[in-house]
């Protein structure tokens, strides 16, 4: 859920120990090189995100900041990056069951020592692991997420993911420990998941049944891959939104991998996709305004404002903010630290707590996708980059989606964790969608250059046939597994 920003704006001295001076005197903080060297082994560096404050705002922030602050991620052509964040389930391999913090603070300690990453802790606790512009969280079950670098091509990003695997396996295997590539949790009760020392998990665990009946197992239960890509003006930026919010189902249906609950088939494709029509509607869906005429930055900070809050970090703790007003914080009156003013640093924490389809900060993020095995977390950058940074296949899904009406989008929202590639649309299905989807997505590529059209190898077969991988895993489960999912530890293990 959380992604390493490409800048963080705080105003504490960087990494690297340098200074640089941004905007409303705060200091813009560098992310230290991947290839820096003399790292000492085993380092450890503060909770980030989000970044501790050391200094309080003057003066108020304004809209006009914030609407600011997200135009800032524009940038040219030349510089557009691909960032990759995927999630995996560790378990024992002995007894499947799910790994314990203390299991899970020895495989970050051992990937520390070997690999040379700079320790994140939080009251004592390590949470999480940083070397260069990557970042190795734990989601509130212990869900191990990769935050990749901001990568150039899809061969570097598909080495990044390879590299981390090997190293998690590494360490991973000498503790009895595997990780599946899967969206649900496919055999454990909530009652038997393991709960992440974290701060912010604490008060979004204690909030989220008050807003919704599902928010609990999107929190513990459920593993996302996410693509993050950038934009060169608004234009670019609404252009790239309205055209992945529109086909976000499609990817759901392509990559749905969730089909097992507690042991058994629990009537989905995809069910973490379906969990999140009933998480927190306030701060997530299919946000019909990015389709009005009115759409760009302002608008969605609107949106962003008007999303309560979970907390603000000071002093190194979490606030419980739960159900307050953003906007009342702009004007000193947010009852938990009452005459403070937000930061910039506020805002972009405040984002991250929001959860549409698609997300946007600085750059766009694509949060349709179900994890998966290893060459599934390949595919699905390789499946956004050839659609969106590439000018013709965008103006194609532009005109395809440009009569999708909202109650369309939200069917297909709706009826594709279910149904998947099978969900009818107008005079088709989903599936023939994909197939024009996915040929514009390798054409994208193709003109990129890059020779990466084979990434999407992965999802040949898926759109050709309209079996879904949740589908294949059902069907082994109904014969070679006789009916137990325990097999599928195996299956889809890293």
């Amino acid at each position: 859920m959380v992604v390493a920003s490409r800048l963080a704006v705080a105003p504490v001295v960087s990494l690297d120990g340098v200074r640089r001076r941004g905007r409303l005197g705060f200091v813009v903080v560098g992310l230290p090189s991947a290839a820096r060297r003399g790292r000492r082994r085993g380092g450890a560096v503060a909770a980030s995100p989000p970044t501790e404050e050391v200094a309080q705002m003057t003066e108020p922030l304004t809209k006009d900041d914030l609407v600011a602050y997200l135009a800032s991620g524009c940038k040219p052509k030349e510089n557009w990056r691909i960032g990759t964040e995927h999630e995996k389930f560790g378990f024992d391999v002995e007894t499947l069951r799910p790994i314990t913090y203390d299991q899970i603070s020895g495989i970050l300690n051992g990937l520390s020592e070997r690999f040379e990453w700079d320790k994140i802790m939080e009251e004592g606790h390590v949470i999480g692991l940083k070397q260069g512009k990557q970042n190795i969280s734990l989601e509130p079950g212990g869900q191990f997420e990769l935050s990749g670098a901001p990568l150039e091509t899809l061969h570097q990003t598909c080495a990044e993911v390879n590299s981390h695997l090997y190293q998690v396996k590494a360490v991973g295997e000498e503790m009895g420990v595997g990780f599946l590539g899967l969206g649900f949790q496919p055999k454990w009760p909530l009652s038997e998941i393991p709960i992440m020392p974290k701060g912010r998990y604490e008060i979004m665990r204690n909030y989220m049944p008050k807003v919704g009946s599902l928010g609990l197992d999107m929190m513990f239960r459920t593993c996302t891959v996410q693509v993050n890509l950038d934009f060169s003006s608004e234009q670019d930026m609404i252009s790239k939104f309205r055209a992945s919010l529109a086909l976000q189902p499609i990817a759901t249906a392509i990559f749905a991998n969730s089909p097992f609950k507690e042991g058994k088939p629990n009537g989905f494709l995809s069910l973490r996709s379906h969990i999140w029509t009933d998480t927190d509607n306030n701060r997530s869906g299919m946000l019909p305004f990015v389709f009005d005429n009115s759409f760009g930055f302002e608008q969605y900070v609107d949106y962003a404002l008007d999303v309560p809050m979970y907390f603000v970090y000071r002093n190194k703790k979490y606030l419980d903010c739960t159900g307050m007003s953003f906007r009342d914080f702009m004007v000193g009156k947010l009852p938990r630290v009452l005459g403070e003013l937000p930061t910039l640093n506020d805002w972009e924490n405040h984002l991250t707590t929001i959860f549409p389809e698609v997300r946007l900060k600085r750059y766009i993020e694509m949060r349709g996708a179900d994890g998966g095995p290893w060459r599934r977390l390949c595919a699905l950058p390789a499946f956004w980059v050839g659609l969106l940074y590439d000018e013709e296949s965008l103006q194609s899904i532009l005109d395809m989606t440009a009569d999708w009406t909202k109650e369309e989008r939200e069917m297909l929202r709706w009826k594709v964790p279910v149904t998947g590639l099978k969900t009818p649309f107008r005079d088709g299905y989903v599936r023939d969608l994909a197939e024009d989807v996915l040929q514009l997505a390798k054409n994208g590529l193709e003109r990129r250059g890059y020779k990466e059209v084979g990434f999407l190898r992965e999802v040949d077969e898926v759109v050709r046939t309209g079996v879904t991988p949740a589908e294949r895993l059902l069907n082994l489960y109904e014969t070679k597994w006789n009916r137990s999912v325990d097999p599928v530890f195996e299956e889809l293990l890293y």
